[in-house]
């Protein structure tokens, strides 16, 4: 079959993305160096450095809390993101007070928390949840090189949908005008993890009361169609967009 000079730019475009994100997989050091900053020092047993961890938490969530502070006014903006290697790309529209206010190269927080469990104790004050969370410090900066921003853009993608890449139109000259990405690099980065059941007290346990984890499951509905998909065309897979959980 002869290719027409859309599908010959498409798969180039396959080609050197595919290309970039395996370059950018390579493996560095194992575990993040704490700084003053990262180094959990309350519950000190529950604070995680290991890198296999921390991008395991980062690669399983949707959404992250970016923290700034814009002429003096703290601001926590949730937003899409996704991990390639040591970057993390943080998605977000042109035109909203996060990026501005970020492009020029502004210290940030970033976060993203799974929450696992309720955890109830015989006390009120030893209620608990199992959770795994990321801390991220840093200068983020804002992609402006067309090809790192496609491949930012693709790999947002993919995190959220495996293989949707491929599927779908890619954006056009306007989206990409419209679509800002921020890029930090995972240097200064911690985690926190609490797993397990709740401590009680040792007179506590006497009590008459039920105490254990409730565990938090996710879990995806079926697909709903928005009334225009083509006669044919089957609906998506939630086995690909599934996490663990």
């Amino acid at each position: 079959m002869v290719q027409t000079n859309k599908q010959k730019v498409d798969e180039a475009i396959r080609h050197y993305l595919t290309y970039d994100i395996a370059v950018m997989d390579t493996p560095t050091a194992i575990a993040y160096t704490p700084s003053a900053r990262t180094k959990v020092r309350r519950l000190r047993k529950r604070g995680v450095y290991d890198k296999a961890r921390v991008h395991a938490i980062l690669d399983e969530g949707i959404i992250c809390h970016v923290g700034f502070v814009k002429d003096g006014q703290p601001f926590v903006i949730p937003t899409l993101y996704a991990r390639a290697a040591q970057t993390l790309y943080v998605h977000g529209s042109a035109v909203s007070r996060m990026l501005k206010s970020l492009a020029g190269g502004v210290d940030i927080c970033v976060t993203v928390t799974l929450v696992d469990g309720y955890v109830l104790a015989r006390s009120a004050f030893h209620h608990s949840m199992n959770y795994r969370s990321v801390v991220i410090l840093g200068r983020a900066h804002l992609v402006s090189a067309r090809r790192e921003k496609l491949k930012a853009l693709r790999t947002i993608t993919e995190h959220i949908v495996p293989q949707r890449w491929n599927e779908v139109r890619k954006p056009n000259e306007l989206e990409m005008k419209q679509t800002s990405v921020l890029a930090l690099p995972l240097e200064e980065v911690s985690a926190k993890v609490r797993t397990g059941p709740p401590v009680d007290d040792d007179e506590d346990y006497a009590l008459p009361v039920w105490a254990g984890v409730v565990p938090i499951r996710r879990t995806l509905g079926e697909p709903v169609g928005d009334g225009r998909v083509l006669p044919g065309v089957n609906a998506i897979d939630v086995a690909r967009i599934s996490r663990p959980g």
